[in-house]
């Protein structure tokens, strides 16, 4: 059986195009909204502190840690795989506000030294056991810092039929006019199936679809329980560009976000 390092890897190998399959990259109106949440929570760490030193997990190519930096921050940022690791050193050897580490079983990110703030974006639905990932570092951040997350699939129960359907439909339509019309259609019947193949990185790459998405309560109240302020935020997100314009005016979210301040 691979591991998931090696499901990752994959996937994400070298020359991989992140913003291909990223909702959150492709369209401006969702990623501007997480880089001005990043950059706020910086800005209010910093002004309480006079720093903030920020871990990011799972950083990808580092889309979003050149905002990080921009915002002041000294940032950690791990990945799992070890093409888009060394992209990261790459892209950020002369920059030393940026530690890039290897994680090739995902535990680094609970383990080390104190931070200020954490930010997971398009992670959480990657890790098995996501919960218990995010209690690991959460006991890293420091009183007074945050943890923000954005990009993870709404519990699937939660979500309604409705909503269930028109993400299939939409994923699909995104998915056939690429040219891998057997792969999105495989891929898709068996996540409408819930039979899932262990060894093919279009289903384990993306881990909720093994477990009905991401218990974004269960989350909500993890954070509740640390923080002061936690904001549980919820809209839609889908890869293609018309699906990704209908399903924002429809209004019927998929995925959410968490911002939390004022760790206690």
């Amino acid at each position: 059986m691979p591991t998931m390092q090696e499901l990752q890897q994959g996937a994400h190998d070298h020359g991989h195009d992140y913003t291909a399959g990223s909702p959150h990259l492709r369209h401006n109106s969702l990623r501007c909204r997480i880089i001005e949440q990043l950059q706020e929570s910086v800005r209010e760490i910093t002004d309480v502190r006079g720093e903030c030193h920020a871990l990011e997990v799972g950083a990808g190519h580092g889309t979003f840690t050149d905002h990080i930096v921009a915002a002041g921050a000294t940032v950690e940022v791990t990945e799992m795989s070890r093409p888009s690791a060394d992209e990261l050193r790459r892209r950020f050897r002369h920059n030393r506000a940026v530690e890039v580490l290897d994680d090739p079983d995902g535990s680094r990110a609970g383990a080390g030294g104190p931070v200020d703030l954490v930010a997971c974006l398009s992670v959480l639905h990657h890790i098995p056991d996501y919960v218990g990932a995010v209690k690991s570092m959460v006991g890293r951040i420091r009183p007074g810092g945050g943890f923000v997350s954005f990009q993870d699939p709404i519990w699937y129960p939660r979500q309604g039929r409705l909503t269930r359907g028109m993400d299939q439909a939409a994923y699909l339509a995104w998915r056939l006019p690429r040219g891998e019309f057997r792969r999105g259609l495989a891929t898709t019947l068996r996540r409408i199936r819930g039979k899932l193949d262990e060894t093919n990185p279009s289903d384990m790459v993306e881990y909720h679809v093994v477990r009905n998405g991401v218990d974004e309560v269960a989350l909500a109240d993890l954070l509740r329980a640390e923080f002061a302020d936690v904001q549980l935020i919820t809209y839609w997100s889908s890869q293609g560009m018309l699906p990704q314009q209908l399903g924002a005016l429809a209004g019927r979210p998929n995925t959410f976000g968490l911002v939390a301040s004022g760790r206690r």
